[in-house]
């Protein structure tokens, strides 16, 4: 178990945004503060259907965690970036199918550490490091890592609306390539990423200003081209239906309502490496 007391924790600075908190507003959550909600409503003026999509965005994960720990087989998963606790998280979807499934949390979010680590360690197989997960090779090395994970056996590992905060300067698709060489072969990699489809539409133009809005507000977002966020999964075999919207991602029942028009702008994926 890492060390949980005061000193190993963050400082958090309520003075500014933090992603994680936004993204806790988006979902409905209630760790998320005052000057979080100002972000969150100031992308709402642009994208009134925001919080809607971002709840598909955790029904997404949660449908791509059962397959993964069901009918994948899969009882290992590394979570990268995973933001504050909600509803339903990794690892109680994964211990549900499978009780013996470990699962480890990556966030470098000082809210994430303060207020996420004694909700994500539930049990002795659920555990959670502060890392960046822009360096996969400390990442990796971490202790709780390998304390926690057989790297040497398959492994799920889950960039959900993460990647899309990692500049072009940082590379991304090169700091998905560390991972995917590290992984042992039966692992698998999910990637939900903002997407612009780039082709002079409405979706297209939400894309932009939406990647302005944001970046003004507080800091790194993209919105990437579909073949950009292919290179994410460093050509290992797409599990069908391949690179599709999130609500097109095995939905658990019939679409009774149109898709939201945000939620054409993103893009989630699993792949396994053979």
């Amino acid at each position: 178990m890492p060390n949980t007391d005061e000193t190993s924790i963050p400082h958090v600075d309520t003075s500014q945004p933090s992603i994680a908190r936004v993204y806790d507003a988006f979902v409905g959550g209630k760790d998320n503060f005052e000057v979080d909600r100002v972000v969150y409503r100031k992308i709402l003026e642009i994208a009134p259907e925001a919080a809607e999509v971002g709840k598909q965005c955790r029904a997404w994960l949660i449908r791509v965690v059962r397959f993964l720990s069901g009918q994948a087989g899969i009882d290992q998963f590394l979570d990268l970036g995973s933001g504050l606790p909600t509803a339903e998280n990794t690892h109680q979807a994964a211990q549900r199918l499978n009780p013996e499934a470990r699962v480890v949390y990556i966030d470098n979010d000082p809210s994430v550490a303060a207020h996420g680590r004694a909700l994500l360690e539930e049990n002795d197989r659920t555990h959670f490091a502060v890392a960046d997960l822009r360096k996969p090779a400390e990442l990796l090395a971490d202790p709780i890592v390998t304390g926690n994970l057989d790297l040497t056996r398959p492994v799920a590992l889950i960039q959900c609306n993460t990647l899309h905060h990692v500049t072009d300067e940082e590379r991304p698709a090169d700091i998905m390539r560390a991972y995917v060489d590290a992984l042992a072969p039966g692992s698998y990699v999910a990637i939900s990423h903002l997407f612009n489809p780039a082709d002079g539409s409405d979706r297209a133009q939400l894309a932009e200003d939406s990647q302005k809005r944001f970046n003004a507000l507080m800091g790194s977002c993209y919105y990437r081209r579909r073949e950009e966020i292919e290179e994410l999964f460093c050509g290992l075999e797409m599990v069908e239906p391949g690179l599709s919207y999130l609500f097109d991602w095995w939905p658990d029942g019939p679409r009774l309502t149109p898709p939201a028009p945000g939620a054409h702008n993103l893009l989630g994926g699993v792949a396994r490496k053979n």
